[in-house]
């Protein structure tokens, strides 16, 4: 099934030095002076002629000189393929037979193969549980004792052709465990929502990230489970490749500008290699809301990167099927809360975003508030001194005038 198709404006960001991003930040983000692209970009769920519905999910963005394809899966943990190619006609080419058996290798592949200029994946491995009870220290490391994973491989999902919505270019994963022997998922799920964007904007709900038609979004919602704890915190556990023998590196961004979304001024960035290349980008901020905001939002803590050495990880198939079994893989945990403050226990509900997608991060310019605010900040002290000297200048003037009477 394919959504419809959209065409659409969004800005293009480059920024070779921090000397320009600033100017760029300043100047050009307010006033829309940004390089513009356009890409054609269609939803489409891959039909196994050979068996059951699958869960194969591709996103293709189209440009002038270039396609980017997201390939999205919930065969075995979920999961997301980020090709991009330097040609408008690059097409993803799916042998099922070999996909679905023990060695998927070469069962997926993007067309022709020297058109590919970026490739990687991020798996969701795990989704993690601990109780933050006795914990005093909002900062610790794990935040709290480890309840036992459950892993997102044994997880029981909906058919993602049932979910797809061509009108906002978004479809959703939404499952549970398949063996749940204590009925914490009775009434709950876990929902991946998937969304690709056809103009650059910003969602009306925090955190508002800044997307652009080169990224895809990707809202993690987990809702109605009951935890194992009273003051059950979560978090997930996130696998992808290796850039040879090292690992991605994650970047802070820090602002003065908290508009959209309030009290959060940082940026968190994972980087495959230097710019321009692939990148996933979010807040370290969720919500125990719908919708989120102030009152509801949570602090979020992302573990440094380090090679997935001291245990197995859970396979995805059309990782292996893109890129062999050969490969290095590095994660990280990202856990949502504190354990004082709001919770996931207020309301049995957390929802974190993330963007995904090649070439230079969105930028976030100023915004019109702050830069009314430093307008008139920067501005006052120039109209006094101005007044002043008018006053002054006056003043000289008629004195100069003055003729003295002998």
């Amino acid at each position: 099934m394919r959504s419809s198709v959209e065409h659409s404006w969004g800005w293009g960001h480059s920024a070779p030095s921090p000397l320009l991003l600033l100017t760029l930040f300043l100047f050009a983000a307010p006033f829309g002076l940004l390089g513009e692209t356009t890409r054609q970009v269609s939803l489409e769920v891959i039909p196994n002629w050979l068996g059951p519905v699958q869960n194969l999910l591709h996103i293709r963005a189209v440009g002038t000189n270039s396609t980017l394809h997201y390939i999205w899966s919930s065969l075995g943990p979920l999961a997301v393929v980020l090709v991009a190619t330097n040609t408008p006609h690059s097409t993803l080419s799916v042998n099922w037979s070999r996909l679905l058996s023990p060695e998927p290798d070469g069962g997926l592949m993007v067309l022709p193969k020297d058109s590919i200029q970026f490739s990687s994946a991020l798996v969701f491995t795990r989704l993690l549980e601990f109780d933050s009870t006795n914990v005093s220290d909002t900062a610790a490391k794990p935040p709290g004792t480890p309840y036992p994973p459950y892993s997102l491989a044994d997880f029981s999902w909906n058919n993602i052709t049932d979910s797809l919505d061509p009108a906002t270019l978004s479809a959703t994963f939404q499952g549970h465990p398949m063996n749940d022997p204590t009925r914490t998922f009775a009434n709950g799920s876990l929902a991946f929502r998937v969304q690709a964007f056809s103009r650059s904007s910003r969602p009306a709900q925090p955190p508002r990230l800044l997307h652009t038609a080169d990224t895809c979004q990707l809202e993690v919602a987990l809702v109605g489970a009951s935890p194992r704890g009273n003051r059950s915190l979560f978090g997930l556990e996130v696998a992808t490749l290796g850039q040879g023998p090292d690992c991605p590196s994650v970047q802070e961004q820090h602002s003065i500008d908290d508009e959209y979304a309030p009290a959060v001024f940082q940026l968190d960035q994972l980087l495959w290699g230097s710019l321009p290349s692939g990148f996933a980008q979010w807040r370290p901020v969720a919500y125990s809301q719908k919708p989120g905001g102030r009152e509801s939002a949570l602090p979020c803590q992302a573990s440094p990167l380090h090679p997935a050495l001291a245990y197995p990880l859970p396979q995805s198939p059309i990782v292996r099927a893109f890129f062999g079994s050969q490969n290095n893989f590095c994660a990280f945990n990202v856990t949502f809360g504190a354990s004082t403050g709001p919770g996931y226990w207020d309301q049995h509900y957390l929802s974190w975003s993330m963007l995904l997608g090649v070439g230079f991060p969105p930028v976030d310019g100023l915004s019109p508030l702050v830069l009314g605010i430093m307008a008139v900040a920067l501005g006052a002290p120039g109209l006094m001194l101005l007044v002043g000297g008018l006053v002054l200048l006056l003043y000289h003037k008629k004195y100069s005038e003055y003729q003295s009477i002998n």
